[in-house]
């Protein structure tokens, strides 16, 4: 998670001067590397997936790719149908990897995903042409980059300097936190404390993830037209705070059923999040842009399950690795008046986060006067000086409407901006 937040900026900015489909199939390549590991040696395969994690960074230029060829009206809805055709992998691979492990082994499991990954690598290769204008790339592969262009650091500087991208970081790190916990130990607190069988856990994992695709293709669309962009996310975390606190409270089945359809809605969030980071950002800082969202929520995916598992263990919730399905502990459960401390804790955060998303300004962007005068090939050869207060521009150029606006005479008006 540490490595992914460090180079999910770099790559992605790294994309918007070389291009997204080199970066694509690099992010791709690695994400999937470790998997025949799995079955030859499985500290190769840590060591791999450890290190993969400055690679797995895929959805920074996906989502910087989608930005490239949609107009902004559509982007929503494209990004929507990225996020649900990875809900769609994550009902699917489940259940096929189950049943192939129940009746082959888990050898051709590993096998299978290997052939998947090979397959998808060997499409990018194909049949994905380049996004990026060639205008905008260099003319060759050899230009030189400046170490402010590689400093893996020097997006996230940028952050602070711009207060609309540190609003939605925050948002994003704080509704993504809960999340991530979630996923590490929900099925294992389903199994054992709930009393969910194996078939009721793929059931239910089945029925999040069809809903999922439906709200993120059907629902998304509809909302971001009625509501507009900052109304949707903020819509995405009010349901995920009712899903967390219900799961919180939850003692019988027929609760945490419900509080998955509810957890189906909440999934338009990131969608949302991200048409609002590239509505706000310029055309030539669409990866870098993404690749901080994408980078806090790999941070996420390493804080959150150490943040869940310590909230279980201080609330001496015991979950096993892979144990039988547990009903010894159904008695303390009904008395309990929080079931699962970890879920409600969440809930508080995904509050904060709605908050903080209060403040997000839903800008417009500005006209073609207002956007950057060179392109990033440019911008190679004219750089400023180190130090000076241009040394770091704000990511989201709208900012700058603000800062123009407070030079203009009193009465005037600007057509321009």
């Amino acid at each position: 998670g540490l490595l992914s937040f460090l180079s999910a900026p770099l790559i992605g900015a790294l994309s918007d001067v070389w291009g997204r489909k080199p970066f694509l199939l690099g992010t791709v390549f690695f994400t999937c590397f470790p998997i025949p590991l799995m079955r030859i040696n499985p500290w190769w395969y840590f060591a791999m997936i450890s290190v993969s994690g400055v690679f797995s960074v895929t959805f920074s230029v996906i989502f910087a790719y989608v930005a490239d060829i949609t107009q902004e009206h559509e982007r929503s809805t494209a990004y929507g149908w990225v996020s649900a055709t990875f809900a769609a992998s994550l009902v699917s691979s489940p259940a096929i990897g189950a049943f192939l492990s129940a009746k082959y082994g888990d050898s051709l499991v590993v096998l299978v995903a290997t052939v998947v990954a090979l397959l998808d690598i060997c499409f990018i290769l194909v049949a994905v042409p380049e996004s990026l204008p060639e205008k905008i790339r260099p003319v060759s592969w050899g230009a030189q980059i400046s170490w402010k262009q590689a400093d893996p650091f020097a997006s996230l500087k940028r952050v602070w300097k711009d207060s609309t991208v540190l609003l939605i970081c925050i948002t994003v790190f704080l509704s993504y936190l809960p999340e991530a916990g979630q996923y590490s130990s929900f099925f294992l607190y389903l199994r054992q404390v709930i009393g969910f069988g194996s078939v009721k856990i793929a059931a239910f994992i089945a029925m999040v993830g069809v809903l999922s695709i439906v709200a993120q293709t059907v629902f998304l669309s509809i909302l971001m037209r009625s509501l507009g962009n900052k109304n949707t996310v903020l819509l995405g975390l009010g349901f995920q705070m009712l899903q967390l606190a219900w799961y919180g409270f939850g003692s019988q089945a027929w609760m945490m059923w419900a509080a998955g359809t509810v957890a189906a809605m909440s999934s338009i969030t990131f969608p949302a999040v991200s048409a609002l980071v590239s509505r706000n950002a310029e055309s030539d800082q669409q990866g870098v842009a993404q690749g901080i969202i994408t980078g806090i929520r790999g941070l996420c995916n390493g804080l959150g399950p150490a943040l869940y598992g310590f909230i279980f263990y201080m609330f001496h919730v015991e979950l096993s690795e892979l144990g039988p399905e547990l009903n010894s502990n159904s008695d303390a459960l009904q008395k309990a008046v929080i079931p699962g401390p970890p879920f409600l804790f969440g809930a508080c955060i995904v509050l904060v986060s709605f908050l903080v998303a209060l403040f997000i300004p839903e800008y417009r962007k500005a006209s073609g006067a207002q956007k950057h005068s060179s392109s990033i090939s440019g911008g190679l050869t004219n750089t400023p000086e180190p130090g000076s207060d241009e040394d770091i521009e704000p990511l989201l150029q709208d900012n700058s409407i603000w800062e123009l606006s407070s030079f203009e005479e009193p009465g005037s008006q600007s057509t321009e901006l």
